[in-house]
């Protein structure tokens, strides 16, 4: 086996393989001798039929599997012992698209970017201030309130129905006249201005009250679900039996109850505690973008262009569908990356590399536990067929990875984070909201 350099230029590598026809022959040879003791064949004992008939037999079968793991040998000793590693998989294709026959050397080229050295970071001299914002009482009160709201109860009305009110009503809706299947329905409770009814519905039960009939006509979006009534124009008899207004729950111990809390105390205590978890991840990702940002002025080393070019297209799709929410397919042509694209995919494959560095010396891993609740995380998307997405994860290496890599960058970012200086910095709630801002303005 014979590899010999043809390419090095910045990160660019080649190298050509050759496998003599007489290493090929042995290599089959050998998986036949290894294969010999269980082969039985008409006329002949197991494990006794000859080398030359089993060759034979079976030669050709064989050559493509000795081939294919004699190159692969050689590529992982290689990288053994050049010590690169490859940004994207090799590849590997036969010399000036050859045509290999029976007899011949194998002779193969291999072309790949081999990843950069990463320079070394002194991370106890970045400085990083962590926000701190403690829940005051005027936000633990608006929770309650939210949440009284939320809670609240609708009580009988004199006089007409507004928006925000419970109309009680029956219903029976018809098209060209006729009673069609599902548009009727008794006591049903209907709060205008939810939304829970076609557009133009609610609308016009504003102003009636309890005992009045009114008839209500719409006309079906063309959209709609049901397809025998897209686009129809159709009226509903409606008869109202109530109409309530609404009423906030009381902030007390009972509202305490209906969330699980033991009493208004305990219910504050946990509000509080939510409120400051959420504030702490809010300056926990201010902090993170200041470190990358610190990271990223620290560090210059030469970038795989296949990686920067595969970040830039990625950047430009997502930007593309999210400037174009109502086009999910892929019809729209090429999208070619900006040069604003290709600076972020830079900056991103930069610390992206510069990350895995740091967390492979600090041996940073993630366990399988971290791994389950992730998964679980993203099966709770799919209700009802949460199996078969854990199914779909264990037997998909690329997904596996997807859900993977967040946890690992975060866990290297907690990482650095303690060898950093960190002073923690006390600010509004506004203030932190304006700092979280500026991170979606960039």
């Amino acid at each position: 086996m014979q590899v010999t350099e043809t390419q090095n230029e910045g990160l660019k590598r080649g190298y050509q393989i050759t496998l003599t026809a007489d290493e090929l022959d042995a290599k089959v040879n050998e998986k036949l001798v290894e294969a010999q003791p269980e082969i039985e064949m008409k006329g002949f004992r197991k494990g006794k039929v000859p080398m030359a008939l089993l060759k034979k037999q079976f030669g050709q079968r064989l050559i493509g599997e000795a081939m294919q793991e004699a190159i692969d040998g050689a590529m992982n000793k290689h990288f053994e012992d050049s010590g690169d590693r490859p940004a994207l998989q090799p590849n590997v294709q036969m010399k000036d698209g050859e045509t290999w026959k029976e007899g011949d050397d194998v002779v193969v080229d291999m072309t790949y970017e081999a990843l950069p050295e990463i320079p070394e970071v002194d991370l106890s001299d970045i400085a990083l201030e962590k926000l701190v914002v403690k829940a005051d009482d005027a936000s633990v009160t608006e929770a309650l309130e939210n949440l009284a709201e939320n809670a609240q109860n609708f009580e009988t009305k004199d006089g007409a129905a507004e928006e925000g009110d419970q109309v009680v009503f029956d219903f029976v809706g018809k098209v060209d006249g006729e009673p069609f299947e599902g548009g009727a329905a008794e006591d049903y409770p209907l709060v205008l201005g939810s939304g829970q009814f076609i557009p133009g519905f609610e609308e016009q039960l504003t102003g009636v009250k309890a005992g009045e009939e009114k008839t209500v006509t719409v006309t079906f979006p063309e959209e709609y679900q049901a397809e025998n009534l897209k686009g129809k124009e159709a009226t509903f008899d409606c008869t109202i039996k109530e109409v309530k207004a609404p009423e906030k729950a009381a902030v007390d111990d009972e509202l305490a109850k209906k969330y699980g809390a033991e009493d208004l105390a305990a219910l504050k205590a946990q509000i509080t505690e939510r409120l400051e978890a959420e504030y702490n991840q809010a300056g926990r990702a201010v902090m993170k973008r200041a470190l990358l940002d610190a990271l990223d002025k620290k560090v210059s080393f030469d970038l795989p262009p296949s990686l920067v070019e595969a970040e830039a297209g990625q950047i430009a799709h997502q930007l593309y569908h999210e400037e174009h929410p109502d086009d999910h397919g892929h019809d729209h042509g090429e999208i070619k990356p900006t040069e604003e694209h290709n600076k972020l995919a830079e900056r991103r494959v930069r610390l992206g590399l510069l990350l895995a560095e740091l967390g492979q010396k600090a041996e940073v891993e993630v366990s399988d536990s971290e791994m389950t609740q992730a998964i679980l995380n993203q099966a709770r998307q799919y209700p009802g067929q949460e199996r078969q997405f854990f199914e779909f994860v264990q037997n998909n290496p690329q997904m596996q990875q997807q859900l993977r890599a967040p946890i690992f960058e975060d866990k290297v970012v907690d990482y650095v984070f303690e060898q950093a200086k960190v002073q923690e910095k006390e600010v509004s709630k506004d203030e932190l909201q304006k700092a979280v801002e500026a991170l979606d303005d960039e």
